[in-house]
């Protein structure tokens, strides 16, 4: 018997069939792209996170040291105006020089260990 060539509804067939697979291939393709993109996004997200997050701390750090510095250097004003003033009670004999260290204690309170 010989092969009977293929009728047209055979070619239609083999048309979709090859269309399907052609057209699978491409949603495949697309979907590793798509998954590569995302997967990159996200590195690259996580890693301007984490230099915003190290930024963040280095200016934190920095601005917890201004304020430490301030503190201290308003600490120290006191303490010398305290100590002014003290100077210039026990000049004029308003307090006994005895008391001055309890004077300056109390006015001054922790302060004056500095």
């Amino acid at each position: 018997m010989a092969a009977t060539p293929p009728t047209t509804a055979v070619v239609a067939l083999d048309q979709i069939r090859a269309a399907e697979t052609e057209a699978e291939e491409k949603l495949q393709a697309a979907r590793r792209l798509a998954e590569e993109t995302l997967k990159r996004l996200r590195a690259e997200s996580e890693d301007a996170l984490a230099t915003a997050r190290a930024e963040a701390e280095g200016e934190r750090v920095h601005a917890v040291e201004a304020a430490r510095a301030r503190a201290d250097r308003e600490a120290s004003q006191i303490v010398a105006e305290g100590e002014r003033a003290a100077g210039r009670l026990g000049a004029g004999d308003s307090v006994p020089s005895d008391k001055r260290a309890a004077v300056l204690a109390a006015v001054l309170g922790d302060l004056a260990g500095k």
